[in-house]
Parts: C-alpha cells; sequence; structure tokens
C-alpha cells in the first residue's frame, strides 16, 4: 500500500522512505540514548565513589583524580595527593595520619556506602520494583516470546539509571554491565512505541531489543563487535541477518556517543585498557589452563549457592525484608572492605590495577620489585626482577580480598536492586590470574635453568607478564559463570587490545565451559529464568523423547471438554458467561459442538473489547444477539434482535498440529516461532491445545524433574 501510494505525490513518496528509514532511525536513537546514559553513569560513579574517601574543594562536583589534574602542587611519587582534595578527616578535624582520623574516614567511609544503598533500594521498591536484578534474564525470556508487562517501561529505565549510580558507587561487590543491557532494551522499547511499525508488531519490536541489548554490552565494555556477538550467542532468541546489520550500527553508534562523551578521560571507552608487549610462550599454556579449571570451578560454586541463596530468599521470611537485607549486606561489605586497599577502591579500578603491566612509571604496591642498580635498559622492557616487600605485601591482600570476593559476590547478586555479574566475576578471575602470574614469573627468575624455561627465558630478559595472567582469569571466571564463549574471547580482547592473546583467552574460556558444563550445563542467567520460573524453552537444548502431541495435550481423559466458541450459535451472553468463567487467554472456534472441525481462534482480550464497544456503538445488540464468526449472517426468526459479526478478530491460521506429530517437532516449532499454544486436530476435528506451559511442564517431567515447580506463579 505505502508503495503503490509513493507515486502519487511528493508527500506520499516522502512518507515511504521514513517508513523505509525507520527501523535504522530507531537504531541510531537508541545508540545515541544508550551511549549518552553510559557516559553520565560513569562519571558520576567516578564522582561518587570518591565522595566516600574525601571531597575536592575548589570543586566539590570534581573527583579524587580531576581535583589533582589542574593542581600545581603534585609531585610524581605523590601524584594522588594535592592540597585542594581533602580526606573526610582532614577536612572536619585537620589530622590526615593517625588512629582518630582512620577510624573518622573508616566511619564515614560506612556512612556514604549505607547512605547511597538504603536510597538505591527504596527507590527500586517504591517506583519500579522491576528494576532491581541483572535483567538479562528477563529479557532473554521476552525475546523468546513471552510478555511481561513494564519490565521495559519509562519508571523502569529512569530508576534503573540512578539506582545503578548509587549502588556501583556505595562499593557492593556487583557491576553495572547487566543492568546497562536492560537500560539500553528500555531505551529500545520506548523508541519503537514512537513508531507504528514496531508498536503494533511484536515480532519487530523484539529484533529491536535484540539490538538494544548489543548497544547496550556496546557501552559497557566499549566492544561494539562482542556486544553484537553476545547478543546473538548469549540473549537474542531469534537472530535474522537484518537484525545482525541492526546491531552492528545500534553498537557503533552507541560506542560512538561514548567516545565523544569520553567519561574517563583517556580517550578509551573502558576504565581498564592495556597494552602488553611481550609475546606468550607455549609452555604458559598450562598455567592458562589451570585459570581455566579454576573458572569452571568458580562458576559451578557460584550458581550452585546464588540459586540455594536465593531460593531460601523466596520460601523463608527473608524475602520480607528487602531493605533490611540489602543494608546489611552493605554494612559487612564496607565494615570488611575498607581496610584492604584492593577492596577499598570500585571494581573497576581494581581489575584496571591487576590488568597492568608494571612499567616504570607504576608506583602500585604490586610492582614493588627490587631494581637492579647497573640496569641501563630501556624505559619500556624492564627485566624480570626478584619481587620486593610490597610485592609480598599486595599478595597476602590479594588473597584475601579474592576470598572476600568470593564470598560476599553470592549474597549480594540477586538483592532487590540493580545488580550486574560481569565486573565482580572478573575481579575473582583477575586476583587469582595475577597471583598465579606473580608465582610463574618468580620461579622464572630464580630458576631459570630449568628445562621449561631454559628455551625462552634468558636471564635479564622479561619473559612472564603478570597482567596477562590477570586478563586470562578474568575470562575464565566470566566463561564460568555465564558460560558465553565465542563473545567473551571478542569482549576481553576489545577490552583490552590484545589481539596476540586470542589463544590464551580461547584456551582459558573453554577450558572453563567444559569444566563448568561437567557439573551442570546451566550458566546462571538460565539457572535465575528456572528459578523464577519464566516460560523459557532454551534453544539450547535438545529433546530427545519419543513422546507424541497427543501425550501432552489438554484435555487429558477424564477432564472437562475444551472451553470452545461456536460459529453462529451462541449469543454475546454465553461468550460473556464463558469469558467470566473461565482465565483462559484465547478460544478456539468450531462449526458446532458436534462436528468440532476448527475454524479459526480468538484471543480472549479482542473478544472483551469488541463485544464492549459493540455495546456501546452498535444499536440493537444485546444480552440475547446472537454472535457469528462466519462471512454472511446465519437465518434468524423475524422478531430476534440484531446479531453481533466477530470475523474480524477471530485468527483464520492458528498454528495446529496432528495427534501424531512428534513432541521433537512440536518443541522446535515452540522455539522457532515463539508461539505460545498451538492446537491439535486429527483430519480437521479439534481435539485439545497444548500451550507453552504444557511443554515446559512436560519437558520438566521427562527430566524426572517436578513439573510444578518449575512454573511461574
Amino acid at each position: 500500500q505505502i508503495t503503490s501510494k509513493s507515486k502519487e505525490s511528493i508527500w506520499e513518496f516522502i512518507k515511504s522512505l521514513l517508513d523505509a528509514w525507520s527501523g535504522w532511525v530507531v537504531m541510531l536513537l537508541i545508540g545515541l540514548l544508550a551511549g549518552t546514559l553510559a557516559g553520565v553513569i560513569d562519571l558520576a560513579v567516578d564522582w561518587m565513589t570518591d565522595l566516600k574517601e574525601g571531597v575536592c574543594l575548589s570543586a566539590f562536583w570534581y573527583s579524587h583524580e580531576q581535583c589533582c589534574w589542574t593542581s600545581n602542587e603534585t609531585t610524581f611519587d605523590d601524584r594522588d595527593k594535592c592540597p585542594q582534595w581533602q580526606k573526610w578527616s582532614e577536612l572536619l578535624v585537620s589530622q590526615s595520619e593517625g588512629a582518630s582520623a582512620y577510624i573518622l574516614n573508616y566511619f564515614l567511609y560506612i556512612m556514604w556506602a549505607l547512605c547511597f544503598a538504603f536510597l538505591a533500594v527504596s527507590l527500586v521498591r517504591v517506583f519500579a520494583p522491576y528494576a532491581c536484578g541483572s535483567g538479562i534474564p528477563e529479557i532473554k525470556t521476552i525475546l523468546s516470546g513471552f510478555i511481561i508487562r513494564g519490565y521495559l517501561g519509562k519508571w523502569t529505565l529512569l530508576i534503573k539509571t540512578v539506582t545503578l549510580v548509587l549502588v556501583v558507587s556505595s562499593g557492593l561487590s556487583l557491576g553495572k554491565e547487566g543492568p546497562l543491557v536492560h537500560v539500553a532494551c528500555c531505551c529500545g522499547n520506548f523508541f519503537s512505541s514512537l513508531f507504528s511499525k514496531y508498536s503494533k508488531n511484536e515480532g519487530k519490536r523484539r529484533e529491536v531489543l535484540s539490538a538494544a541489548a548489543a548497544a547496550g554490552v556496546s557501552v559497557a565494555f566499549g566492544a561494539p563487535i562482542g556486544g553484537v556477538l553476545f547478543s546473538l550467542e548469549e540473549v537474542s532468541y531469534y537472530f535474522p541477518l537484518k537484525t545482525l546489520w541492526r546491531s552492528f550500527f545500534a553498537a557503533l553508534v552507541a560506542a560512538f556517543t561514548l567516545r565523544s562523551i569520553n567519561p574517563f578521560g583517556n580517550s578509551r571507552l573502558v576504565l581498564f585498557y592495556v597494552e602488553y608487549h611481550t609475546p606468550w610462550y607455549m609452555a604458559e599454556l598450562f598455567p592458562f589452563i589451570l585459570l581455566g579449571v579454576f573458572g569452571g570451578l568458580w562458576g559451578t560454586l557460584f550458581i550452585r549457592c546464588n540459586i540455594a541463596w536465593c531460593r531460601r530468599r523466596k520460601t523463608t521470611r527473608l524475602g520480607k525484608y528487602p531493605v533490611l537485607e540489602v543494608i546489611v549486606i552493605t554494612a559487612i561489605t564496607a565494615i570488611i572492605a575498607y581496610p584492604n586497599p584492593y577492596t577499598r577502591r570500585s571494581t573497576s579500578e581494581l581489575i584496571s590495577e591487576l590488568f597492568n603491566d608494571c612499567g616504570a612509571l607504576e608506583s602500585s604496591q604490586l610492582c614493588d620489585y627490587i631494581n637492579d642498580p647497573n640496569m641501563t635498559r630501556p624505559v619500556d622492557d624492564i627485566p624480570d626482577r626478584p619481587a620486593g616487600p610490597g610485592v609480598y605485601t599486595a599478595m597476602w591482600q590479594l588473597a584475601l580480598a579474592l576470598v572476600f570476593k568470593i564470598v560476599i559476590t553470592i549474597f549480594t547478586f540477586g538483592m532487590k536492586i540493580p545488580s550486574g555479574l560481569f565486573i565482580p566475576s572478573m575481579a575473582v578471575g583477575a586476583m587469582a590470574g595475577r597471583m598465579v602470574g606473580i608465582g610463574v614469573e618468580q620461579l622464572a627468575y630464580h630458576h631459570h635453568d630449568w628445562i621449561i624455561f631454559r628455551n625462552w627465558c634468558r636471564p635479564g630478559a622479561d619473559c612472564v607478564t603478570p597482567g596477562l595472567y590477570a586478563m586470562v582469569g578474568a575470562a575464565a571466571c566470566l566463561g564460568g559463570v555465564t558460560r558465553m564463549t565465542v563473545s567473551l574471547v571478542v569482549i576481553m580482547f576489545e577490552l583490552t587490545g590484545g589481539l596476540e592473546y586470542i589463544v590464551p583467552l580461547m584456551a582459558a574460556a573453554v577450558t572453563s565451559k567444559w569444566v563448568a558444563d561437567a557439573f551442570g550445563k546451566e550458566g546462571i542467567y538460565e539457572a535465575h529464568i528456572h528459578l523464577n520460573g519464566y516460560p523459557f524453552l532454551d534453544v539450547k537444548d535438545e529433546f530427545t523423547h519419543r513422546t507424541l502431541a497427543t501425550d501432552v495435550m489438554r484435555p487429558r481423559r477424564g477432564e472437562a471438554p475444551l472451553s470452545v466458541l461456536t460459529q453462529d450459535s451462541m449469543t454475546v451472553e454465553d461468550v460473556e458467561t464463558l469469558i467470566k468463567e473461565t482465565d483462559y487467554n484465547g478460544f478456539p472456534v468450531v462449526v458446532s459442538k458436534d462436528s468440532e472441525r476448527l475454524i479459526g481462534f480468538a484471543q480472549r482480550r479482542e473478544l472483551i473489547l469488541a463485544i464492549k464497544n459493540a455495546r456501546q456503538r452498535q444499536d440493537g445488540v444485546v444480552s440475547n444477539s446472537i454472535v457469528y464468526f462466519t462471512e454472511d449472517p446465519p437465518e434468524l426468526p423475524p422478531n430476534s434482535p440484531h446479531p453481533l459479526k466477530l470475523r474480524r478478530i477471530l485468527n483464520l491460521s492458528p498454528f495446529t498440529v496432528t495427534d501424531h506429530t512428534p513432541m521433537e517437532t512440536v518443541v522446535d516449532i515452540f522455539r522457532k516461532l515463539g508461539l505460545r499454544q498451538c492446537l491439535v486436530t486429527r483430519s480437521g476435528r479439534l481435539l485439545g491445545i497444548i500451550t507453552k506451559k504444557d511443554v515446559l511442564r512436560h519437558m520438566a517431567q521427562m527430566a524426572n524433574q517436578d513439573p510444578e515447580s518449575i512454573m511461574f506463579n
């Protein structure tokens, strides 16, 4: 219609162009908004994290780093100290050292953290309960064809953006990456509601949401291609080629917008950008694979413990006190985190420091090696050196931080606040990896004559890069928890710019997936989908049982017959009674109760609306008017009331299978078409109906699970 009209006038031609371009316009808008929100979140988190420790006197809206940029009094050794930036103790009691100053700083750190967390959980509870959690399990469910009303609404978008800043700044063990995908999908939903092409078509809207998820990961990690692959591998259900191009465009625009905001001031899209210059050697694959095994074991442990804790929260009284739970966890986190310098700072900064290579300009404790006084080498390529006291201190602090992170993340993920899982998992892996890296480095230094080191590690050479081990460990742990492989490796090398380290990353990712899959096939998102009982048919699962449609369909033998409408023998009152007495979402329409030949399917919502409108607008439609779904009205006695024609709301091509269709095929149909129900016929006669929930119950029964435990109530 649009194409034929476009030849009539210039205005119609412009309208046809707008229609053709609307998809790309939506992508452009999503990219711009998602990139802007991500930039604002990054800047706000940076400032509020530093606010817990001190304040900038020259301009209170500056973070610690920005405050000392403009200062002329900084020296190279004390680059963090400048007169404009004052810790709370200096400001309030004019002391920077000593026990009283430490205790005051400690107390204020905890108070700020509690204040941020309380504000966040209150906002979520009062304004947008759907803003809690990561959002990825629900988005996977929505993309599989299930509707969660209000989940992608404007309030959710606003509250999630604000509370995300608060919870990340409060120092809780969570990241902003998962929630950014939810935020981007809210943007996608908002913009697709402005174009009738998308607002009236659920299938097209889901394609937009798939692309929005890619834009979300693109700004979360500064990894546009990784975002597209993440959407393809992890989030999306149906991913045609058109969606691939659109996702690519949305991710590009989002990354470009974030880059122009430049939240970190280093022209990079992420905080932890690194460049390594040393190659890796074959012998190092062994520790890389060990890190992969550690990642898989941590993933399994985390999923089992976290799901057990979340199930406790659902089934016991713990779930009735969400605000109290958040406050208690925040207090415990802040009290334990402050004394250890590695847990005090924000997790992104910690990962950044663990990834970093020790150059000549590094002031970190992890780089406190003993230098050779008569070393005359270029600054860039520093040889392996023996560890100094700072490295040993850092090692045991990292070990304590690792144990703390592992435990506290289990309790934090799943509380009633926005919480992402990528950053804590990467932190656990990076800490383990950095410790392994330092161990291998010292081993190579002290035993360079061993057979494994002799070929590639001469004295005075820079052979082991501990930062690389941290990067591989981070990838392994993230892979163990989420079971991503391809997108994970691409995100990691986009994140770090290390193209030559693809093989170590692949080795670690595949090992961690194998190890974790040995203990259970579900990643954390699938586990949460099952815990919440969302009707989600996983594309990755295979259905291998030899049952038929007739074994699954309702009604079974001995059950009440199926509620149906007839094509021309029911009155308006009969239809209204049927709607009142049942809570089904739709009704099959048959020729008559005797023949039961299927005509079509009528949705409950459309029936209610059509009858309501007819009673208001059409004269003569009363309770005993006949409802007919045929082309021509039925033969009626002369003085009968005006009949009501409802053919336009009838779906004349409902999806049907025969009673002997194998369930393997039925499950495939449900997956690939995102169906909600499917009618079962035999030679045109209606026998029963199979809904998505029936399919899920049947699959649970076949896997020897309790079918009632998996359903969303």
